[in-house]
């Protein structure tokens, strides 16, 4: 598939999902019930059973065998996963000390959530073939960036941040991830050889149950906060103030990942690579996570708001960059001339 092609399928695929995240929202705000607490939906029941479904279609589809060619660039691997899970947290700990107490609490607590998620796969991978960067290095980092966000996505926030001012029970809260993400990641993983197949002719399938179940996750999350009355009072102001940190963020992160790039000396795929998936983050993996993170809180939904403008704004933004990157000349080949000084004592005595 060409670069063309790929981005473009990315595009169609993500049209429809930011539309569908729109709609999750409306149907929220007008109708609220159902997927409220104690409504007919059941979410207790519905958003456990929709994390286990998303990550067990993340194990299928997960190409570890692919990984292979990009497990030795550890300098690489060490910069894009530092600028996710140290760089970005900092990040968030600085912009909520300059905001001081002018955030409201959710608010606040979606800022930390969203510096605190792992990268993205699908998309940091697209958008580095898109560019002509390391593919398999972007697959490597994308990969075991969702894997280590299991468990320090939620030793950030039990460290630093926590809804209402409480703690994060850290241990029910692992537990949690591990019931209900780890495991059907590892029985997805385990079914790959027979289903692996399957998944790949059928991807558009999985995609859209995996984009659906996490908008009805994005459903049921702002079902509570529109039923208990946290978003009554809080106006445009609120938005906009999420639109603005956010791309404050995201022009930190591409700033930052990129100078330490050149800074390390790595070549321009590896940059391209690096750039992608250091300074992106996950809506897909996000959204379940924070509802076993977050349960029932009635701040759910307002804590999602950051990561629902940066998701499409990461896009928009990347999506620009890996049109001109992929625009770029091709890297000389070495010259034969720089071979003629060896040559020349020989042939002139």
């Amino acid at each position: 598939m060409s670069a063309r092609r790929l981005s473009a399928v990315l595009h169609r695929r993500l049209d429809w999902f930011l539309v569908g995240m729109a709609a999750a929202v409306g149907l929220a705000w007008l109708f609220p019930d159902p997927g409220a607490d104690g409504g007919w939906m059941h979410p207790e029941v519905l958003t456990k059973a929709g994390v286990a479904v998303v990550f067990f279609l993340h194990g299928i589809g997960l190409p570890f065998a692919a990984l292979k060619a990009g497990t030795l660039r550890w300098p690489l691997h060490l910069t894009v996963q530092a600028c996710t899970f140290l760089l970005f947290p900092l990040m968030g700990i600085g912009l909520l000390a300059l905001a001081g107490g002018h955030l409201p609490a959710g608010l606040r607590l979606g800022f930390f959530y969203l510096c605190a998620l792992p990268s993205t796969v699908s998309s940091s991978v697209a958008l580095t073939a898109a560019a002509r960067g390391n593919v398999p290095a972007a697959v490597f980092n994308a990969t075991l960036s969702a894997l280590l966000g299991v468990l320090l996505t939620p030793l950030w926030l039990a460290a630093n941040v926590a809804p209402g001012g409480a703690g994060v029970p850290l241990g029910p809260v692992v537990l949690d991830l591990i019931i209900w993400l780890v495991l059907p990641l590892v029985a997805g993983q385990l079914l790959r050889p027979w289903l692996g197949g399957w998944a790949a002719r059928n991807k558009r399938f999985t995609q859209r149950v995996d984009r659906g179940t996490v908008l009805l996750l994005v459903y049921t999350s702002f079902c509570d906060s529109v039923k208990r009355g946290v978003w009554t009072g809080q106006g445009w102001e609120t938005l906009a103030v999420a639109v603005a940190g956010s791309a404050l963020l995201l022009t930190a992160a591409l700033l930052a990942t990129s100078a330490a790039c050149r800074l390390l000396g790595f070549p321009e795929e590896d940059r391209i690579a690096a750039v992608f998936c250091g300074s992106k983050k996950t809506l897909a993996s996000g959204v379940p996570m924070a509802a076993l993170i977050f349960g029932a809180s009635a701040d759910t939904g307002l804590i999602l708001v950051p990561i629902m403008i940066y998701h499409p704004l990461q896009l928009v933004v990347c999506g620009v960059l890996a049109g001109r990157w992929a625009r770029r000349e091709p890297e000389p080949e070495p010259r034969e001339q720089s071979v003629t000084p060896d040559r020349s004592p020989q042939t002139g005595g």
